[in-house]
């Protein structure tokens, strides 16, 4: 059957048992703090899509903008103060457009990601110029005047990424290559010259860049020299030289690096084992770093202002909804920014998880994410597989888990092989071939929690999204019996019609990760889980946004036509006005209701409390 996203019409049909709510009355994220640091702009759903506020640090309040009806993903605030820079994705779309406006919500305008282009965002250059990638078949290094929309391309080539521009303009830093398998390239913009960076290792991706103090070097986030990621700067005098390691740790992988306007200094994100995280700064000059203490259990979004005196992150947790902090970098001290928010939930509902390892069928270490619903084991248990594959679990804030916990099912959140956060080899591990291992780590992991008493034999669900909702179908028919019901999220299930459907970067690039469709073809046509559709006898929920067009819902729709025709049951519903990621909170509310409610049906769930 095929359902569409009202949501109370979705309870209904799938015979959802309601629980108390666990969702925030909205999050805040992304954000964006003034040249000043006296006003931080910032996205907010809680009038349903990600839109644009802004709070001065001195008012109670904070303020929308009108910033039309499609969603907002990312913001940036120009040096001069003048503008705001905002990443918008009509119809929740893949493909996104650059749109600009003054900080009082008046002259808004796009500026990139016409003509089926999709713009991102690089920065800014000093005062109102916009650093830009637009991509299409190729991709384009662009600069454009915030004001007059005046644009100079800078260069272009196929999996090419601007990431920063000198001040002056002379100099860009791009990012060349597919997934896992990427490096920099200085360009000379008065001559269009190119050269390649960091000593091609033939190992390793460097996926992060930004030129040093005075233009001089580069710095960039890169696991080409060590399992981990770490923080390199490489002396653009003598690029031939090994460049020398800013920040390393052997305990926790380098995720993220934010900058002040100088460079001086550095907010680094560490991602420890299993997924939580650390935050530091980094004096770039002495080479010290000082450990200041995380406002949450996993952050994200790391930005300063551009005097350098006031850093922003994203911070959540379990039962810790999104919402911004402002760090003072001299102290480490930190505050939500808005006074209502500030930590765990108030009501104190919600299970906080348990961090456990076990082992891959082949010997592999792996680990995962166990949410247990109240009184003794075992449980209806479901196993959650998160996107990507280059993704992580970790302990965030989901109300999926919560809501599945209060109706009785315990909950698996692994990171199979091929997941971040846990080395260079780890996230390589299932490449072409390799992706059989993933398949059967999703086995292992059903072994593990029947062996240890977690779950019910015959009481195992699957679901997940994206590289999940894959899985979820490649593992359903790959072993047959072992899973009572599954719930597919956006997930590919045949690599041929993948290829020739999702947007051509998007395709490019996965070629490293999954396989040519041409080379490849044999085994591609083995790991796709239509190939093997005659397997898939238990019932499917299968989910996918209307407008999706990286991984394109005709890929949903093509199993729920050969489901119908073996007669499995199943259910097809179809998100409107949603792409890739579900941002409208009426459809994500609709997916999870609907997920829920199939979940608690096929595997018999009993609702018990949460608390």
């Amino acid at each position: 059957m095929s359902v569409r996203t009202d949501v109370a019409r979705t309870a209904r049909r799938f015979g959802h048992r309601p629980v108390p709510p666990v969702l925030p009355t909205g999050e805040e994220f992304s954000p964006a703090p003034s040249p000043d640091g006296r006003r931080v702009a910032y996205l907010s759903d809680r009038a349903g899509t990600p839109g644009v506020w802004v709070r001065d640090l001195d008012a109670a309040e904070a303020v929308a903008l009108p910033c039309g009806d499609e969603p907002v993903l990312e913001l940036s605030w120009s040096p001069d103060g003048r503008w705001l820079a905002c990443v918008v994705a009509p119809g929740g779309a893949p493909r996104t457009e650059l749109w600009v406006l003054r900080p009082d919500g008046s002259r808004l305008h796009q500026v990139a990601g016409f003509d089926r282009r999709s713009a991102t965002l690089a920065g800014w250059l000093p005062g109102s110029t916009l650093a830009v990638t637009e991509t299409a078949e190729r991709g384009y290094a662009v600069l454009v005047d915030a004001a007059t929309g005046h644009r100079q391309v800078l260069a272009e080539g196929d999996l090419l990424t601007l990431l920063d521009v000198t001040p002056t303009a002379d100099a860009a830093l791009l990012r060349r290559g597919p997934r896992n398998a990427r490096w920099l390239e200085l360009l000379d913009v008065a001559t269009g010259a190119r050269r390649r960076l960091l000593p091609d290792t033939g190992r390793g991706s460097t996926d992060q860049g930004w030129f040093g103090p005075g233009g001089t070097s580069v710095l960039a986030r890169t696991d080409a020299f060590s399992e981990l990621a770490a923080l390199v700067r490489v002396d653009l005098a003598h690029p031939e030289v090994t460049p020398t390691r800013l920040a390393w740790r052997p305990d926790a992988e380098l995720e993220r690096v934010a900058f002040g306007a100088d460079r001086g200094t550095g907010a680094l994100l560490w991602n420890t084992y299993g997924g939580r995280s650390e935050l530091s700064l980094l004096d770039l000059a002495s080479g010290v770093q000082r450990t200041v203490p995380a406002p949450g259990e996993v952050l994200d979004d790391a930005v300063f202002a551009a005097g350098g005196d006031l850093l922003c992150v994203t911070a959540q947790g379990p039962v810790q909804p999104r919402e911004v902090w402002l760090v003072d970098p001299p102290t480490g001290a930190s505050r939500p920014l808005l006074p209502t928010t500030g930590g765990p939930r108030a009501d104190g509902r919600g299970v906080a998880p348990q961090l456990v390892d076990l082992r891959a069928r082949d010997g592999l270490p792996l680990s995962g994410w166990l949410y247990r619903p109240a009184g003794p084991g075992p449980w209806p248990t479901a196993i959650s597989l998160h996107g990507g594959p280059e993704a992580q679990e970790r302990p965030g804030f989901n109300p999926l888990f919560q809501e599945l916990v209060g109706q009785g099912v315990a909950v698996f959140a692994p990171n199979v092989r091929g997941s971040s956060g846990f080395g260079r080899s780890f996230v390589v591990a299932d490449n072409l071939a390799g992706r059989y291992g993933a398949i059967a780590d999703v086995a292992a992991c059903a072994d593990f929690l029947v062996d240890t008493g977690v779950a019910r034999p015959g009481q195992l669900g699957c679901l997940g999204r994206s590289y999940g909702g894959y899985l979820v179908l490649a593992v359903l028919v790959n072993f047959p019996g072992l899973f009572a019901a599954g719930v597919a999220e956006c997930g590919i299930s045949d690599f041929r019609t993948f290829f020739a459907d999702t947007e051509p970067w998007i395709a490019a690039a996965a070629v490293s990760k999954y396989g040519h469709p041409e080379r490849d073809a044999d085994l591609l046509r083995d790991l796709s889980p239509l190939t093997h559709i005659d397997r898939l006898d238990v019932p499917v929920l299968l989910i996918h946004g209307a407008n999706d067009t990286n991984v394109p819902a005709g890929e949903s729709a093509q199993v729920a036509r050969e489901l119908a025709a073996r007669d499995v049951p199943y259910a097809h519903l179809v998100l409107a006005g949603e792409g890739h990621d579900f941002l409208a909170r009426h459809n994500r509310e609709a997916a999870r209701t609907a997920t829920t409610a199939w979940l608690t049906r096929h595997l018999a769930a009993t609702p018990t409390a949460v608390g």
